[in-house]
């Protein structure tokens, strides 16, 4: 429920004009990147903390999504200007996807007989009947929102809010990504012209918000600070966050984004930025509640991560921004509007 919730926003918040103009780099990193990164996290957990290839691959697919949704709540009420922040969201909404059809094949392959040609084969439809249903549900949804008169205006963000509970279960009907198909049906309905549009938008942007609260919450009463060992969980938590944030985000962004014409300073900045949040979060537990190995030192190490990468990483995203020359605008608010 938080992931639809999220991504739908996530999708009206960027629009599909914005996505377009950098569907190179978001495609890239959100699906090309997504992979890599689960591949070097993987990679590094074998090598270094000894556990099995797939325990391994299970912790590198958790946290291979991103979460600017985190980033921008740490800006304290700055706006990111230029192609950086449209990257930076775009990614998101179309790694989140990946990542969790990811895991979910990993889970199968862990968890029970599942191969990996029959995981390649299940990932590539579930992305194409995703975005399929994504397109057919958004294109009806603008319909349904400019003929359908409901009696009242608090109604028409609920109408919205149903709307894509009915696309995300339809995709997944269908075996197809149900979340790639709400972030797509978000992106179609960013930018037309519809009835209520302002309070479609702040409806959807506060329930985001309670959503990301949400899942943290979930992390909090899910986690046992006394299960938490400190050599096999904070020490290498701390380690793997140290890898991932100065080592493989960079390198990933590095390489994918070598072809993109941007600014040295926003793909720098594009790689500190990649945070980790409640996609990671949820990731971990579908690995504790599928009950594959080391789930219990997986969700640990998850926790960790993110802790490090909200605490650390978002404290100094404001820092970074103006070290790499992103410019950055406070975002001037009318209370009484």
């Amino acid at each position: 429920m938080a992931l639809i919730v999220i991504l739908f926003d996530g999708g009206m918040e960027i629009g599909w004009s914005s996505f377009r103009e950098s569907l190179k780099p978001i495609v890239s990193l959100g699906v090309a990147g997504t992979f890599a990164v689960a591949g070097l996290i993987g990679l590094a957990m074998h090598g270094l903390f000894g556990l099995s290839w797939t325990s391994s691959l299970l912790v590198g697919a958790a946290l291979a999504p991103t979460d600017p949704a985190v980033m921008f709540s740490v800006l304290g009420g700055r706006e990111i200007a230029g192609r950086s922040a449209v990257i930076l969201q775009g990614e998101s909404g179309a790694n989140d996807p990946v990542g969790i059809a990811l895991m979910l094949g990993l889970l199968e392959i862990a968890t029970s007989d599942g191969t990996w040609s029959t995981i390649a084969v299940s990932f590539a439809v579930e992305m194409a009947v995703g975005v399929a249903v994504g397109v057919a549900g958004g294109l009806a949804l603008v319909r349904l929102m400019r003929r359908v008169t409901l009696p009242d205006a608090a109604l028409h963000p609920l109408l919205t809010l149903a709307s894509a509970g009915v696309i995300y279960g339809l995709a997944s009907v269908l075996d197809g990504s149900g979340f790639l198909a709400v972030f797509v049906a978000g992106l179609l309905i960013a930018e037309v012209r519809v009835p209520f549009r302002a309070e479609i938008e702040h409806f959807h942007t506060a329930l985001a918000s309670l959503a990301e609260i949400v899942v943290f919450v979930a992390l909090g009463l899910t986690v046992e600070l006394s299960s938490l060992d400190v050599r096999d969980v904070l020490l290498d938590g701390i380690l793997l966050a140290l890898l991932l944030t100065l080592a493989v985000r960079p390198l990933v962004v590095a390489v994918l984004l070598a072809p993109v014409q941007l600014a040295r300073g926003e793909k720098a900045f594009v790689a500190w930025a990649g945070l980790r949040g409640a996609v990671p979060i949820l990731l971990a537990a579908f690995a504790l509640l599928e009950g594959a190995d080391d789930a219990r030192r997986i969700y640990g190490l998850v926790f960790v991560v993110v802790m490090f990468s909200v605490v650390v990483q978002g404290t100094l995203v404001q820092a970074v921004a103006g070290r790499t020359g992103v410019p950055m605008r406070r975002i001037e608010q009318d209370p009484w509007s």
